[in-house]
């Protein structure tokens, strides 16, 4: 039995188990099925046609459905320059063609790549969205240094595989919604200012006219204080990042 490659995606609407919205603006949209990814490009060796390049609601870029020589078919993130009757393949005697997956250590240096592990046989976690790539600047040892997206240089193993070339649909950023409509059948709802609430709604509601937020700082719908560091206070490892994505040397 072929596997499925597609299911009806479940609509939260931005509540949680109990049905309390913790998540605002969200709900109403249009009914979608999710495309099961392919992101390990895990089938080594087997060489892949593509049969179709496809539109995905769940992500700004475009898929390609593959079609491997065994007849298994499979989704995969579609590169620029993919077309249909391509010829792919994913393993270390590959070569470096756009849309072929291989170790990062076998890439030559200044190759734009996507899709990229961070933990060997994980899949891809990364670079993954429409006209996105990383290019790869340097080998150290047993790491590959990676210019991400972002401006940041990191440091990846060598065996992690990732894929070659840049995503496609480059000009997804430069699209115009164009009408609220729009946003609705994305799911996206509305967003009203806090002072124009009253005050049962909001902290920052209520007053005669237009009032300040008259707090002592301002605060998000719950109360929570909405300046200053809300992020959590775990702190990560930078040990990977040899240039943050702010220029900052490591």
């Amino acid at each position: 039995m072929a596997k499925k490659l597609h299911m009806i995606l479940k609509k939260n609407s931005g509540r949680d188990m109990s049905g309390s919205i913790v998540t605002r603006h969200q709900g109403g949209r249009h009914k979608r099925y999710y495309r099961i990814i392919d992101f390990k490009r895990n089938k080594i060796g087997v060489p892949a046609k593509v049969l179709a390049i496809q539109y995905d609601p769940n992500r700004s870029v475009d898929i390609a459905l593959v079609q491997y020589s065994d007849g298994e078919k499979r989704y995969i993130l579609a590169p620029n320059g993919m077309e249909v009757g391509t010829k792919i393949m994913s393993g270390e005697k590959s070569e470096v063609v756009v849309g072929n997956a291989m170790p990062l250590g076998g890439i030559p240096v200044g190759t734009p790549v996507h899709n990229i592990e961070i933990t060997r046989g994980k899949g891809g976690q990364i670079v993954r969205s429409a006209g996105g790539q990383a290019l790869i600047q340097a080998r150290e040892g047993e790491f590959v240094h990676l210019k991400m997206p972002s401006g940041e240089v990191r440091r990846i193993h060598a065996q992690n595989y990732a894929t070659i070339g840049q995503l496609g649909n480059i000009t997804w950023k430069d699209r115009v919604v164009g009408k609220a409509g729009r946003s609705r059948h994305l799911g996206i709802r509305p967003t009203v200012r806090g002072v124009a609430m009253s005050p049962n709604s909001h902290p920052h509601g209520g007053g005669e006219g237009r009032s300040p937020i008259g707090l002592k700082y301002p605060k998000t719908f719950v109360g929570r204080p909405a300046v200053g560091n809300t992020r959590n206070k775990k702190k990560y490892s930078n040990k990977f990042i040899v240039k943050s994505r702010k220029g900052k040397q490591k």
